[in-house]
């Protein structure tokens, strides 16, 4: 007979927490009202699936890089956000328990969740845009979202140039791809232990420390253009420059892995959006 630990228990139960809050939300996206009628809920599967799948994705593909190397991580914590934060989850984290051992394996364990979640997040903007409506614009107010230079792309390439006085109303999927690139944006932010922290660590070492300030106070300006720049500024600063070394700090980033470092950048400059969300 199994037992399972208070650890594990506490996963299972921020699981189950965060697909109730975005099985609510993503009814409200499909048109329901699952406090006037329960089985609207079910309106909610697609949005999160897709979402819960890009996050836990992205958490995995950290979690399997640091298994592979040996070091000890806990399995992704799901945060559940309750109405009226539209998105229903405030993402999902795990927590890596010992220092790695060199900065190829930092730089692996950095680029691992990006990339699995993004790998999740394009065909669900494919899947989704293709699926969503090109519809008349009515001067009601509304939620305005920003478009990242790779969903504007794949939008362009699938619905083609929007005519003018009418606009992309995305259907739950697409809503779900579009915060994966906004995750995958905001945590290759090259700063501090954010996934680009990381990267930039083991790219340059402590030098990163130095960019990583020099990038906080760069949000802030940012943030008279979108709030919630505030936000991350004040919460990176919190969390610190400064990134621990490695245990053998001294070797260096292979010529392979500085190569791929690129690819990084121009994925973080695709999904980047400096202004994400917009109230009219």
């Amino acid at each position: 007979m199994h037992r399972v630990t208070k650890g594990r228990l506490l996963h299972i139960s921020l699981f189950i927490a965060t697909v109730c809050t975005t099985l609510f939300m993503g009814s409200y996206f499909e048109g329901g009202d699952p406090l006037k009628h329960f089985n609207h809920i079910l309106r909610g599967i697609p949005y999160s699936f897709t979402l819960l799948t890009i996050l836990g994705a992205h958490e995995y593909g950290h979690y399997r890089m640091c298994r592979r190397y040996g070091v000890p991580a806990t399995l992704p914590y799901f945060i559940p956000a309750p109405p009226p934060f539209i998105l229903g989850t405030f993402g999902a984290v795990i927590k890596i328990k010992a220092r790695l051992p060199d900065r190829n394996a930092l730089f692996d364990v950095g680029c691992a969740g990006p990339l699995s979640g993004i790998a999740v997040a394009i065909p669900a903007c494919i899947y989704g845009i293709a699926t969503s409506d090109v519809t008349p614009l009515t001067g009601k107010e509304g939620i305005i979202l920003g478009d990242s230079l790779l969903f504007s792309l794949i939008s362009f390439m699938i619905k083609g140039p929007i005519p003018q006085g009418h606009d992309l109303v995305l259907n739950s999927v697409a809503f779900a791809g579009w915060f994966g690139f906004l995750v995958t944006a905001f945590n290759l932010l090259p700063i501090g232990q954010l996934d680009g922290g990381h990267i930039l660590y083991s790219v340059i070492g402590n030098k990163a420390e130095r960019y990583s300030r020099l990038l906080i106070f760069a949000l802030i300006p940012m943030g008279f253009f979108w709030p919630g720049w505030f936000f991350w500024a004040i919460l990176l600063f919190i969390m610190g420059f400064k990134h621990p070394p490695t245990i053998y700090d001294f070797v260096p980033l292979n010529s392979k892995r500085r190569l791929l470092s690129f690819l990084i950048l121009i994925i973080f400059v695709l999904t980047f959006i400096p202004v994400p969300i917009e109230v009219k």
